[in-house]
């Protein structure tokens, strides 16, 4: 079996384009250009590239976007006051705190002052009790949504399918596991200390693997025809010298299992941004009192 590879490139593209129409909708029908902020604290050279991509894409679909770049040594207090600025800003529709933030930053009191309305990452504690509880009208972070939309469109419908999510982090296993609940699948959450993780892992209809280790999911765990999502963005050094990007499944033997399969890069990593924008353009609607973008959020 050659499984085949879950293009998320040219979904995030499609997703994108559904945005840049919702948001062209917006401005004829109400005059409402949808804004987003970025917030980046530091220099860390991830990050700077990531938040740079995000404000392309932002204005390709006709959005606006403002960035804001503070020192690493900035004062949490000044950080939380520009937070409060942004929201009380009307032009300003979805805020993103970008992390890492630097040690000296309490990273929950800043994400959890942003209003939740307009918290797009869906990291605000209100918008994770909304998910935990199964109630409509919070806002999804942004890959496990894009995870979810990648494997309805290549399973259709979820129900009754046995789900693994491997990784138990606020930010991607957790809501993740939410989701596939939500969609009627039987869940199991894997961790570092799960007992036979092996085991566990070959049970799975759909594996989701986010733990941040490259190459940990080898082949012979993953169960015949699975269809199996890799989160996993780790650089590491390669036989020429030069670093690149892996999944934290070891690729060449999953996909000689599995039925379908996320590639690194050009999996999971280009529908992150595409969900913000998403969010971004949901977060609007609902600021107009209009009705969430068909196909942009998950009908719970």
């Amino acid at each position: 079996m050659t499984a085949t590879r879950i293009d998320g490139k040219a979904f995030a593209a499609g997703l994108r384009a559904k945005v840049a129409a919702g948001v062209a909708e917006l401005k004829a029908a109400r005059g409402v250009t949808p804004g987003l902020a970025v917030v980046l604290v530091g220099d860390d050279p991830a990050s700077r590239i990531y938040v740079r991509n995000k404000a392309r894409q932002t204005i390709e679909v006709g959005m606006h976007s403002e960035e804001y770049r503070l020192d690493a040594a900035t004062p949490e207090a000044e950080l939380l006051e520009l937070v409060d600025w942004l929201n009380r800003n009307p032009r300003v529709n979805g805020i993103l705190v970008q992390l890492p933030l630097p040690p000296h930053i309490d990273a929950n009191r800043v994400l959890d002052a942003v209003a939740p309305e307009k918290d797009v990452d869906g990291f605000h504690v209100a918008n994770a009790g909304r998910l935990a509880s199964g109630r409509n009208g919070g806002l999804i972070p942004c890959t496990p949504l894009g995870c979810l939309m990648l494997l309805r469109d290549r399973l259709g419908d979820l129900a009754g399918l046995e789900a693994v999510v491997i990784g138990r982090s606020t930010i991607v296993g957790r809501p993740m596991a939410q989701l596939l609940l939500g969609d009627s699948c039987t869940v199991t959450m894997a961790h570092s200390r799960t007992r036979d993780l092996p085991a566990v892992c070959r049970r799975a209809d759909i594996l989701v693997a986010a733990v941040g280790r490259p190459g940990m999911v080898p082949g012979d765990w993953i169960r015949p025809g699975a269809t199996v999502i890799d989160v996993g963005i780790n650089r590491v050094d390669g036989p020429d010298g030069k670093t690149h990007l892996v999944g934290d499944v070891d690729f060449a033997s999953a996909a000689a299992v599995a039925a379908a399969i996320t590639p690194v890069p050009g999996g999971v990593g280009p529908m992150t941004i595409a969900c913000l924008l998403a969010n971004t353009l949901t977060a609007t609607c609902r600021t107009e009192g209009l009705p969430d973008p068909e196909g942009l959020t998950p009908a719970r």
